[in-house]
């Protein structure tokens, strides 16, 4: 049997640009929701794009991120002791649903998000061997297209601030994922909007962190 971690959070609009490209203010608090840990997968398992999203039309999305693996319990972390309870970072990719986010779900991020292989995740390498979370360089392809490129210090809220603020009056479980945001580049915001469809490759390189890399495949 798969082992999920007990948490998966996710941090939306975390970077300006991404935010504005959706036609939104910056948030001024972090934007806080959860996916499924059942949406899991590993590197080179395919997201399967499930009957469920023909309903809405052509929708689903891809959103290249870093991720913090937790190693240890923590409540109440003072930033300036955030990061030690990091034990590793990974690559993520916050697949969405685009309609079932917006408007199939009553205005709650997580149903869009959560469906089964919607979260791929690469094996973590350990907190001590990245120096510095805000200063890794992130990129997106889909079937060989550059769609993001941008840095991890463009981040509204760091990695360390994310973890002082989640843990405020809340105890993060030891093995909970958080997903620091998406930068600009999405395809729901490209003019013609650019969604996965069957036969599609994702791959996402963080430097120092290593490659993401899954084949899209449509469920009759």
């Amino acid at each position: 049997m798969r082992r999920f971690p007990p948490a998966v959070i996710a941090i939306g609009r975390n970077y300006g640009d991404h935010a504005k490209e959706l036609g939104h203010a910056v948030p001024q608090r972090p934007m806080v929701f959860f996916k499924n840990p059942a949406s899991i997968i590993a590197h080179g398992d395919p997201i399967i794009i499930p009957s469920i999203c023909r309903e809405g039309g052509p929708q689903v999305d891809f959103e290249g991120e870093l991720a913090v693996i937790l190693d240890r319990d923590c409540r109440d972390v003072p930033r300036d002791k955030a990061i030690e309870c990091v034990g590793g970072y990974a690559i993520a990719n916050d697949v969405s649903a685009r309609w079932w986010q917006n408007e199939g779900s009553g205005g709650q991020f997580s149903r869009g998000k959560s469906f089964d292989t919607f979260c791929p995740l690469s094996t973590p390498v350990p907190a001590a061997s990245i120096a510095d979370p805000q200063s890794l360089r992130i990129q997106t392809f889909v079937s060989g297209e550059c769609m993001q490129d941008a840095s991890t210090g463009s981040m509204t809220f760091p990695v360390a601030q994310l973890i002082a603020d989640l843990s405020r009056g809340m105890t993060l479980l030891a093995g909970t994922v958080i997903l620091t945001g998406s930068p600009p580049g999405v395809g729901h915001a490209r003019k013609p909007p650019r969604y996965l469809q069957h036969g599609d490759v994702v791959e996402i390189r963080i430097e120092r962190v290593g490659v993401l890399s899954n084949s899209v495949v449509e469920a009759p």
